[in-house]
């Protein structure tokens, strides 16, 4: 059987202008998730990421610490995130009636991060739902399709016993649970929020058939016994 692994990107410029950024945390965690992978002796027969940025820094940070030379870095904006900042502006209004102080949460998220998740959750429950589609906005269907489309097309081009990594986002992963083990969605999303930074998501496959192997291992942060490195956004 093939192995995909599943890597999240590093963490990224929450609350800043542009969180399409990794911070100098997400820097280490990427380099120390790739040292992981040397550690393991893991030779990668593939590597892909999506078309953002956090996603290729932390796979080039990632990749530069293999001890064997790893392949060039393939772009498939399938494994992109969902535009969260759009789904919020497209849904949030409409909420304002019963929350009041959203805006001022989102606008301060730094400030207010448990406030956030909450608001943020309550989003994503209307957008999953399907009966809050906006004209403009990708609606999840859209989503997951997209994300479909981008494993169908990885595993169409795979050899049997390929070794592939794959940088990505919490989103995307979870479209992923879903889609592979039939998990409802709003319980995807509450494992969602658990995804950690760097995380490794391990899929197992033989021609189209694809199994969950393991989910959210960070043992290489764990390992180090320093809680700052263990971060969500």
């Amino acid at each position: 059987m093939g192995s995909i692994y599943l890597i999240r990107h590093g963490q990224a410029s929450f609350g800043a202008d542009n969180y399409d950024v990794l911070s100098a945390l997400g820097i280490r965690q990427a380099e120390l998730v790739g040292a992981h992978l040397a550690q393991m002796d893991i030779s990668l027969d593939r590597c892909i990421a999506g078309s953002l940025r956090r996603q290729q820094h932390t796979a080039d940070a990632a990749l530069a610490q293999l001890s064997n030379a790893a392949p060039a870095l393939e772009i498939d904006a399938a494994f992109d995130e969902f535009d969260a900042e759009a789904v919020i502006r497209a849904l949030l209004p409409a909420m304002l009636d019963d929350e009041p102080q959203a805006l001022e949460v989102m606008r301060n998220a730094t400030e207010h991060r448990a406030e956030f998740q909450r608001l943020f959750a309550l989003v994503i429950a209307r957008w999953v739902s399907g009966e809050y589609d906006t004209p403009g906005l990708q609606s999840w269907q859209q989503f997951l399709e997209q994300v479909q489309g981008g494993l169908h097309r990885l595993l169409d081009s795979a050899e049997g016993h390929e070794r592939i990594a794959v940088f990505t986002s919490g989103g995307t992963i979870t479209a992923l649970l879903h889609l592979i083990t039939q998990i409802p969605v709003a319980q995807a999303f509450e494992l969602n929020w658990q995804i950690v930074n760097t995380s490794l998501n391990l899929l197992k496959f033989r021609g189209r058939e694809v199994a969950l192997a393991s989910f959210n291992s960070h043992a290489h942060l764990q390992l180090l016994r320093t809680p700052e490195l263990i971060t969500y956004r």
